[in-house]
């Protein structure tokens, strides 16, 4: 893998809801196999970025290149029903109908990929239970191992640790690290600036425009960050 190889290649993509433009001529790169960081303030399109990336909101003008043919997308927990009555276990094996369809039996391989996501995400104790009795972290674990259990070349989740505790946070962290050293290109939505300051690469968003792109350390100026969040400096 190299920063020189293009997972997903943005020229001049313009995107939108109900004929309300969001995203403005975005052209960027996504390396492959690294960790980037999609940061900016609410509104900015940062959801709406990754949308497009996953193929879920279509571009109204611009193209949009993936490498990764089938890509892995990661919502919120808060926008999985709690009515659902499904295991944590039944949840993560979701990930794997991309490999096998939703009505065909899991091999032993499958159902040894399911054990080893919940093990990352340290969720094998409450496998058995329903997702819907879960607080927000466990949930979010669950999905984000659902995530990895796609094994897709490209991973994209959409603040995966917003507003969960201390060990949920670390434990996404650490299982996004580990598929990261395993090759596997992230796109990670995040507010955390923190979290965006370990990225390998960083877009920077503002009014659905990308205003900056490259290593975290020049993106996240001080200056830029207080334009791109509207704050005095």
């Amino acid at each position: 893998m190299s920063e020189n190889v293009a997972a997903v290649t943005l020229g001049e993509v313009r995107a939108g809801y109900d004929h309300r433009e969001v995203l403005r001529g975005v052209t960027a790169v996504v390396p492959e196999g690294r960790l980037t960081a999609v940061v900016g303030a609410n509104g900015a399109g940062k959801s709406s970025l990754l949308n497009v990336i996953a193929g879920v909101l279509p571009a109204s003008s611009g193209t949009v290149t993936r490498g990764a043919a089938r890509p892995a997308y990661v919502t919120q927990h808060s926008e999985v029903s709690d009515a659902l009555p499904i295991t944590v276990r039944a949840t993560v094996a979701m990930g794997r109908w991309a490999h096998r369809g939703p009505w065909r039996r899991l091999t032993t391989k499958d159902r040894a990929v399911v054990e080893e996501c919940l093990g990352r995400l340290d969720i094998t104790s409450i496998a058995h239970r329903r997702l819907g009795t879960l607080s927000g972290g466990q949930r979010q674990r669950a999905l984000v191992a659902q995530g990895l259990a796609q094994q897709s070349g490209l991973l994209l989740l959409d603040e995966p640790a917003a507003g969960l505790d201390l060990r949920a946070r670390t434990l996404i962290d650490e299982a996004l690290t580990a598929t990261r050293r395993d090759g596997v290109t992230i796109v990670r939505v995040t507010h955390d600036l923190a979290v965006a300051e370990r990225a390998d690469h960083c877009l920077l968003l503002r009014d659905g425009r990308l205003v900056a792109e490259g290593a975290p350390r020049s993106v996240l100026t001080a200056d830029r960050v207080a334009d791109a969040w509207g704050v005095p400096r």
